[in-house]
């Protein structure tokens, strides 16, 4: 990647700079329970580095999705109280996004100093369409580190949004790939241009038209495709056969009829599926032959079959991206699905296979089933930022730090 890193910045000297990043600190809560802290974790290095190094560092990051105001269900108090738990160090949390206690509380730090702002998000120029309007927040981002800042892009989850905080204040500061950011390219490269042989995809999740795009670009270019998923039911459907309740993109069945006539050897969907007559952790559940679901009931895993012959494909791979679970995990009834085919996945890395988690619900799985992170050899941090890579789309995020 041609772009200045981490290193790059560290060995120019930060001491008494200001240093603003973005990070991807968009973890699930429950209620103000972080539920899976794999992202504030992951985000820690590249801040430790540089409050370390004597930076007055200023962090921005977004937490779900509110309309472009402040919303006390969002604020990032939980989050600023765990990263500073991670980094065995204080983490100020400003009131505001750019308002006067950020720019207080900014103005008062110290060399080592960390600042995390509120949700950026609550500011509606960090998703605006018009370029002036992002532009006059990213100079409002700029004002808190001062004009000898620096900028370091370190959430790689949001790489692939032209946002505030994201693409426009590279454009106006001296800008560097952090470590995360910086390792996430490097693996996706090896994906694309290095993959070795036999390469293996295993793709899940609810819906085909999320994934239509990676699937399209990398059946042509992988030995296995296996699909799994709420999406496998679109895919039995464009078979001809009933998937009852199942999730179904009934505008997609004819895609999808396609890409199995055309990729016939490559795709491979589930032989068998648990079926359950609810929604339900505790919905009654049966195994079934996947072209025999029952009227009424709907399919939330893939079946014990469907695991050992995804298994088996996966076995020979030496290289494997695995994004979106293969059933509704967070129900222990149904997590059989994907803690096999994961486990398949290890048992690969094992023999010197090269295998990557494709971030979101698939590096949440691996930490709810309680299975080895380090057996596999990277978990990604974004999922839509990794399969819009792998699709071949310039990264909005990634192409402003090659400027």
């Amino acid at each position: 990647m041609a772009v200045q890193t981490l290193k790059d910045l560290l060995d120019a000297g930060v001491e008494g700079r200001g240093v603003l990043v973005r990070s991807d600190l968009n973890v699930p809560l429950d209620g103000a329970t972080i539920t899976d802290p794999g992202r504030i974790v992951a985000s820690a290095p590249t801040i430790k580095a540089l409050a370390d190094a004597g930076a007055k560092v200023v962090v921005t990051a977004h937490l779900g999705r509110p309309k472009g105001e402040p919303d006390p269900k969002y604020s990032l108090a939980p989050v600023a109280a765990k990263l500073g738990e991670v980094l065995g160090r204080n983490v100020q949390l400003a009131g505001d996004v750019v308002g006067q206690d950020a720019l207080a509380r900014s103005e008062g730090l110290t060399d080592g100093d960390i600042l995390l702002l509120e949700n950026i998000r609550f500011d509606p120029r960090e998703t605006s369409k018009d370029d002036a309007e992002r532009l006059a927040l990213a100079r409002d981002l700029v004002e808190l580190v001062g004009d000898d800042g620096a900028f370091v892009s370190d959430g790689f989850g949001v790489v692939h949004r032209k946002q505030a905080s994201v693409y426009d204040v590279a454009t106006l500061l001296p800008h560097y790939a952090g470590t995360l950011v910086a390792a996430e390219v490097d693996v996706l490269a090896r994906l694309t241009a290095d993959s070795e042989r036999p390469y293996a995809v295993v793709l899940g999740g609810s819906k085909v038209s999320d994934k239509l795009a990676v699937i399209e670009a990398l059946a042509p270019k992988v030995d296995t495709l296996v699909i799994g998923g709420g999406m496998c039911f679109t895919f039995l459907a464009a078979q001809g056969f009933s998937v009852g309740n199942s999730l179904l993109e009934e505008s997609m069945i004819d895609t999808c009829k396609a890409l199995l006539e055309q990729y016939a050897d490559v795709l491979h969907i589930p032989q068998d599926v648990v079926v359950a007559d609810s929604f339900s952790a505790d919905a009654e559940s049966k195994v079934v032959p996947a072209t025999e679901i029952p009227d009424g009931w709907m399919g939330l895993d893939i079946g014990p079959e469907s695991v050992a012959r995804f298994s088996s494909l996966l076995s020979a791979a030496k290289t494997v991206f695995w994004n979106g679970p293969m059933g509704v995990f967070e129900f222990a009834k149904f997590a059989d699905g994907t803690k096999g085919v994961a486990e398949a996945i290890i048992e690969a890395t094992g023999k010197g296979a090269f295998s990557v988690v494709g971030g979101g619900d698939s590096a949440a799985a691996v930490r709810l089933l309680g299975l080895p992170e380090d057996g596999f050899s990277h978990i990604s941090t974004g999922g839509g930022a990794s399969l819009e890579y792998l699709e071949g789309k310039e990264l909005p995020g990634i192409a402003v730090l090659e400027g």
